[in-house]
Order: structure tokens, then C-alpha cells, then sequence
């Protein structure tokens, strides 16, 4: 063994004066800026100022390490991501600490939200060899990318219970300097290994729906919590996938006993949300998870994709109960992503911060300071007297009692680890209206408008105080899932301003996050100065001269840019073709249905693994990824290949094109293996294997689009929870897109003048129906 000295590092490549960062609040004193400067990803622009010599992810960072022989530190988070935060003040804005990351690796920063690609990789290794994950991730490669030391956050120093940061980064380049063979070796194991866990299955045929769908519901139910709702003690995570899985096997098994507990427990956990405060009761929408059994007290950054998956969810459970309650938490959750996520251009920002400044003259950002309340600030807000209450009550007493506001906060010291919470009140409903009303000797009327009263004044208030940081990056797979929120409850809801909302996102997906000429997506664009959507080859201007090591454009004299754009990734595809499907049910504007056809054939010509079956995540061709993975587990966000079951059915019963059928049966086989055993972990794939096996219904109304008898009939469609359909309208222009895609319209017609409904099966279809009390009685069927 010997040690293979080094050459002499560079000095970390930093630009001299003070370019403005992409950061909330007030800005940190001038210090250099490194090569992040140039990226669009805020993320990465967060540590354009920190003394390490940064690179993103790209060749100038490997030939850099190959030519080095350096190990690279590669660190993957996103911009709203709170212990990210924390690392980044402890460890990457420290001066000395940032000297020994830059003399003894090739640092590299990667914004998980744009590289999922690159997260998935190396995340797949974090909790292969550590049993847990999370961000920020933490991981040392080898000069050839192969992972060999990985974790999530790390504190700056040693303590009693965990190794610092420091100590590791001192430890990792020794290790490197006297056993580079055995690391080499190790390395090239691991990554062996790997291969192995992203094999999926090879089965022959789809697993049988029903012992699917009965070994995920009863792995559901016995992880449910009764009292608070949700499938786990603490954290608490929303999981629209559980929800929408047992919302369709209530759907299909409506009479039983377990078809009533699986409607019991989606409601009830809808329910429990909502009323908790992981629900924000002032500014609407949800934020991402309860640290808490009580969906009480969250951590605080607020996601798209959560808002999109959301809305479908409660406007769901209103088609299903009925109950306004839930069609109410659905319009809040649209309110909230219009006004806060939504770009002037008429796509959505990806997520807003949990960490904010107390106050504009603060100097430390805080975990939900913009979000919490102390009670004498709610006491001076809301000092009227009640009218009708017993003497001396106020607008205060009765907000207070019914949020569970007290008066030296409400938060367990538990649950703020930083103490940043102290003494203040995350709100969280503790009482009924009826039983609020009764103790204060209101009518329920009486009680919604003092409440209401309550919630106006701490939000004018709040807009005093200053904003957490928005991630202003547009992401096309999040915009997709929000296409759909606004889509499904626009039509479940009778809202035509959510539809057109819809469409104006569907829209900007096309006019900025499709490639010219090819027609392939883009993951992601920026908002640049004046609201002006960016692509990342766009350059931003540096005198006199380009420094080293930076590209140049020729044609620009003194220019320095990013990277070019970065290509949609499956997830991309997957969740756009939905919310396109998604909008054509609810607008019936065929040139969506068209242009999500055409995505589809996109996808299988960059995705599909004719050998293995199934889709990849990412496309062939790029030699910075050490695996092309199949996601296997339906977490935040469901898996891309669970939702393309579904689309891959629907894609079909609007083409013809059977082989998307057998497609989708692949992809079940696939993964047959581990929706047998655990279809937990793919509660979203579980449903589709239903529906699969069911064959989707296409619901056939024939009319005129404006016709008050045809708006009758869709009213019916779409008021009703019928998992397995697909609508269509036959308007009678046979020249089309739809009549051309499916001969057998031209054969249905109108009976006696009227809007005519058609329940059709494998195209073959039932008999015709002109009445919507006798097409809600097929549909049932």
C-alpha cells in the first residue's frame, strides 16, 4: 500500500465584488462570490457567497477531480429545505471548514429539485448503507463518481453523540491519502451492489387486483391511527397517495364492511389536516409535514406538489360525502397556490421557505416565525367585544379558545429542538364550532363570523411581517401535478375559473418547458428580472472578461452562463400527460388530449426499457449517472411508473392504441413482485393494478357543448367518484381529433335531439341514456 501524493490545489475560484443572490430577506455582507453565481437554481445560488469553492454538477467539476486525483464532496438539497439552512450556517459559511473543503475535494452543489436524477442515485446508496435518508445529503465519491461515504446533515463539531463535520471531512482525505486502493475497491463494490437493489422484478403478468388490493388495504388499516388520523405515530406526512387508494377501494367495494372503514379513514385523516397545523389557518394551503401524532406542529416549508395532490384529494372526498367542509379546504388550497406560487406568466413556483426574519429588524431567520403567534399579539389584534356573548368577551377569547391559543404558547419543547418556538402558538383547531358556539352562547352563524373576523386580522397582520423565501424555479412535473389540482376540482367543484386556471398552466408548460422543434420537455425555468421566465443558457454579464475555468459564449463578448437547459425526466412526462388528461375531462378543449398523446409517444421513445419493461426515470446517454433506476416506492410524490399505469390505460381508451394497454401490464409485472408483498410501498400502482384489471369505463356524452342538457349530463359525470372512467364528448365534427382517433364514435348518436349518454367497455357500448339520474345508475353499475 502507498500513498499517492498530491498535487498542489488551485486556490478555490472565487469572483471579487457583491452580484445579487437569490435569497429571502435582508442580504449577508459582501463576500466573494463562487461559481454558483451563474447557476438559475435558487438553491444554488442560496451558496454563491459561501468561502467554498462550489461547483455544480458538470465535467468541470469531474476533469477537475480526475485531473487532482481528488475525492469530490457532493452535497444535494433544495432551497426551502430547513436543516439545509442549518448546515449551511454551521458548516458552509465557516471559513475554516469551507478551507478544508476546498483544499481536499472537489465540491459539488446539486439542487435535488432539478437533478432528480442525480438525488436518486446517491440517495438509493445513503439509506442502503445507513438504513435512513433525508436532506441535505451528504456523500464523498471517488474521481469517478462511485460513492464509498455517505449521511444527511452533519453538526460543524464532535459531541458527545455525533462525529462533526470537521472531524469527517479530516478523516475522509487522510483515509484518501493512505488507503486510496482499498477505497477504490470499496467503491467499486458498493456500486455493484447497487446494480443489484435497482433490478426490478421480471414476472411474466400483472398480479392478480384483488390480493393487491386487499393486502394494501389491510396493511393500511394496520397502520392507521385511529384518534388523529394518518398512517404513523410521528412524523406525519400528508400521503395523497393512501388517500386516493382507499378512496377507489371504498369506490369498489362500497357495501362491506372494509369498503366503509377504508371511506372512515381518508375522511377522517382529511379531516384531522385540516383542522390541525399542518393546515395554515391564516394563510391557507398545507404545509409539508406535522413533527407531531396531532397534525399539530409542522415544519413549516410549504411544496407545490403538495398543494397539487391535495386539492385532487379533498375535492374527492366532497364528490364522495358530499360534505362542504372538504370543497372548502380545496377552494383554500387553490386561493393559496394562485396567490403565493403562481407566476404572473401563468405557470407556479415550486415552494415557499419555513425559515423567515421575526421582524425587518431581525438578523437571524427563524423556523415558522412568519406563521406563529404569541397571545398578546392575537389579544391586541382581536380586542372587540363580542356581541351576544357574556360580558367582557372579546373576538380574542373566542379565536383563542377555538385555535388553542395559551398564553405561554402552545408548542411542546420537544418539538423545537432550537428553541425558536417558545412562548409562541401554532394554531390547530381544539373545538367544534357547535361546542365553541355553546360555550361562549353564540349561533353557529354568529360564531363563523367572528372566527372569520379573527383569521382577516392576524393575515393583514401577517403581511406586515417578512415573507419566507420563494423557490421562483418552475418545475414542468410539480406544474403538472397542480394542472391537475385545478382541473379535477374545477369539474368536481363546478368552478370554471379553475379550469381556465388549468389551462392558463398547461399553456405556459408549452410555451416555456417544451424544447423548439423536438417537442421534448424541459425540467425547469426560472423567474429572471421584471417576471421574465429564464432558461439556463441565458448569461448574465460580467466585466471585463469571463474568469477561468468558466464556459464563454463566443458570440456574447464578457459573458459567463450556466449550463444548457436540463431535459424532462420521467416524472416530468408522467405528471403533465395527467394534468393534460386531467384538463381535457374538464374543459374538453381536444387539443390537450392531443397534445398528451403526443408526450406519450415521447416518453416511450426515451424511457422504455423494452428488456427489463417498465420506464426508466431518466434518459439513456448520460455518463455522469452511474444507474438508470426504476422508483419503486409512491413517497411525496407518487412514483412516475405507478401514475403511467393510469395514463397509459387512459392514453388508450382515447387512441385505440391497444399496446398501451399491454404496456401497462408490463410495468405491473414488473413490480408484481413487490405490489404482492408490499403494496405499501405503491399504494398508487395497488389502485392502478384495479383499474387495470377492471378496464377503464369511457363515459360517452353526445351533444352540443353548450346545450344546457349536455352541461346536465357532464354535471352528472363528474359530480359522481367513478375511479375507473374516462370521459369524452362526441360534439359530432367527425373531422375531429377524437373521431378520428376512434371510429366508433361516428356510430353514436343523439336520441329524440337530446344530450345522449354512452357507458362503453372495451368499445363496446351499453344502451343509450338521456336522462342524468339514468346515467348516474350505469355509472354505479
Amino acid at each position: 500500500m502507498f500513498a499517492v501524493p498530491l498535487r498542489r490545489a488551485r486556490r478555490p475560484f472565487f469572483l471579487a465584488g457583491s452580484m445579487a443572490m437569490a435569497t429571502a430577506g435582508r442580504s449577508s455582507p459582501a463576500r466573494p462570490a463562487n461559481r454558483l453565481i451563474y447557476e438559475k437554481s435558487p438553491y444554488l445560488q442560496q451558496h454563491a457567497h459561501n468561502p467554498v469553492d462550489w461547483y455544480p454538477w458538470g465535467q468541470e467539476a469531474f476533469d477537475k477531480a480526475k485531473q487532482e486525483n481528488k475525492l469530490i464532496f457532493l452535497s444535494v438539497g433544495y432551497s426551502t429545505c430547513h436543516w439545509c439552512h442549518v448546515m449551511e450556517e454551521e458548516s458552509f459559511k465557516n471559513e475554516e471548514i469551507g478551507e478544508i473543503m476546498s483544499k481536499n475535494f472537489v465540491c459539488i452543489k446539486v439542487d435535488r429539485e432539478e437533478r432528480p436524477d442525480v438525488d436518486k442515485v446517491y440517495m438509493t446508496f445513503v439509506q442502503a448503507t445507513s438504513g435512513g435518508g433525508g436532506w441535505p445529503m451528504s456523500v464523498w465519491l471517488t474521481p469517478d463518481l462511485k460513492p464509498f461515504v455517505g449521511g444527511t446533515y452533519f453538526p460543524p463539531e464532535d459531541s458527545a453523540h455525533h462525529v462533526g463535520f470537521r472531524t469527517v471531512l479530516l478523516r475522509i482525505a487522510e483515509q484518501w491519502r493512505q488507503n486510496q486502493e482499498a477505497l477504490l475497491q470499496s467503491s467499486q463494490r458498493i456500486l455493484e451492489a447497487l446494480h443489484s437493489l435497482s433490478r426490478v422484478g421480471t414476472q411474466q403478468a400483472a398480479p392478480p387486483a384483488l390480493e393487491v388490493l386487499t393486502t394494501c388495504f389491510q396493511q393500511l388499516s394496520g397502520s392507521y391511527d385511529e384518534e388523529y388520523g394518518g398512517f404513523s405515530q410521528s412524523p406525519k406526512f400528508p400521503t395523497p397517495v393512501n388517500l386516493n387508494f382507499l378512496f377507489t377501494y371504498w369506490a369498489l367495494h362500497r357495501t362491506t364492511p372494509e369498503g366503509a372503514r377504508a371511506l372512515q379513514m381518508s375522511l377522517h385523516t382529511l379531516k384531522m389536516m385540516a383542522h390541525g397545523g399542518i393546515h395554515d389557518h391564516i394563510g391557507q394551503g398545507f404545509h409539508r409535514y406535522s413533527t407531531d401524532q396531532h397534525w399539530h406542529v409542522p415544519h413549516f416549508e410549504k411544496m407545490l406538489y403538495d398543494q397539487g395532490q391535495l386539492a385532487v384529494v379533498y375535492s374527492r372526498a366532497f364528490q364522495i360525502s358530499g360534505d362542504e367542509f372538504f370543497a372548502d379546504v380545496a377552494a383554500d388550497i387553490l386561493l393559496y397556490a394562485s396567490r403565493d406560487l403562481g407566476s404572473q406568466t401563468g405557470g407556479f413556483y415550486s415552494a415557499e421557505d419555513a425559515d423567515s426574519y421575526p421582524t425587518a429588524t431581525s438578523s437571524k431567520k427563524q423556523e415558522g416565525a412568519f406563521c406563529v403567534w404569541a397571545a398578546e399579539e392575537v389579544r391586541a389584534l382581536l380586542p372587540d367585544p363580542v356581541e351576544g356573548a357574556a360580558e367582557g368577551t372579546t373576538l380574542g377569547d373566542v379565536f383563542m379558545h377555538h385555535y388553542g391559543v395559551k398564553e405561554d404558547g402552545n408548542v411542546s419543547p420537544r418539538k423545537d429542538p432550537h428553541k425558536e418556538l417558545q412562548g409562541k402558538n401554532v394554531l390547530i383547531v381544539r373545538s367544534s364550532p357547535e361546542l365553541t358556539a355553546a360555550r361562549f352562547g353564540l349561533q353557529p352563524g354568529q360564531l363563523s363570523a367572528v372566527l372569520q373576523e379573527g383569521r382577516h386580522r392576524l393575515q393583514a397582520a401577517r403581511a406586515q411581517r417578512p415573507r419566507p423565501h420563494l423557490d421562483t424555479k418552475m418545475l414542468a412535473s410539480w406544474n403538472g401535478l397542480m394542472i391537475s389540482g385545478f382541473a379535477q376540482a374545477g369539474a368536481v367543484l363546478a368552478k370554471q375559473e379553475y379550469v381556465s386556471r388549468a389551462a392558463q398552466a398547461a399553456g405556459f408548460v408549452r410555451r416555456h418547458l417544451v424544447e423548439p422543434g423536438s417537442g421534448r420537455l424541459l425540467r425547469s425555468c426560472y423567474r429572471g428580472e421584471a417576471d421574465v421566465v429564464e432558461q439556463r443558457q441565458q448569461c448574465g454579464e460580467f466585466p471585463p472578461a469571463c474568469p477561468a475555468g468558466l464556459q464563454t459564449l463566443v458570440s456574447v463578448p464578457a459573458c459567463c452562463c450556466s449550463a444548457a437547459p436540463i431535459h424532462g425526466f420521467l416524472e416530468d412526462y408522467v405528471f403533465i400527460i395527467q394534468g393534460l388528461f386531467d384538463l381535457y375531462e374538464a374543459s374538453l378543449d381536444q387539443s390537450w388530449l392531443e397534445w398528451a398523446l403526443q408526450l406519450q409517444h415521447t416518453q416511450d421513445k426515451l424511457f422504455w426499457d423494452p428488456k427489463g419493461f417498465a420506464y426508466f426515470s431518466s434518459e439513456a446517454g448520460d455518463p455522469s449517472l452511474l444507474l438508470r433506476l426504476k422508483d419503486d416506492q409512491d413517497g411525496a410524490e407518487p412514483a412516475a411508473n405507478s401514475v403511467t399505469v393510469t395514463n397509459l390505460l387512459r392514453a388508450a381508451s382515447y387512441s385505440g392504441h391497444m399496446e398501451w394497454v399491454e404496456k401497462a401490464g408490463q410495468i405491473l409485472a414488473a413490480f408484481s413482485e413487490r405490489l404482492q408483498k408490499i403494496p405499501l410501498a405503491l399504494p398508487e400502482m395497488a389502485r392502478a393494478t384495479a383499474m387495470f384489471h377492471h378496464t377503464l369505463k369511457q363515459v360517452v356524452i353526445c351533444g352540443d357543448p353548450q346545450g344546457e342538457d349536455t352541461k346536465e349530463m357532464l354535471r352528472c359525470v363528474h359530480s359522481t367518484f367513478i375511479p375507473n372512467k374516462v370521459l369524452m364528448l362526441a360534439d359530432g365534427d367527425r373531422a375531429g381529433f377524437l373521431y378520428r382517433q376512434l371510429p366508433f364514435l361516428s356510430s353514436l348518436e343523439r336520441k329524440e335531439g337530446k344530450a345522449t349518454a354512452y357507458v362503453c367497455s372495451n368499445f363496446t357500448c351499453s344502451l343509450p341514456v338521456t336522462s342524468p339520474r339514468a346515467l348516474q345508475e350505469l355509472l354505479r353499475a
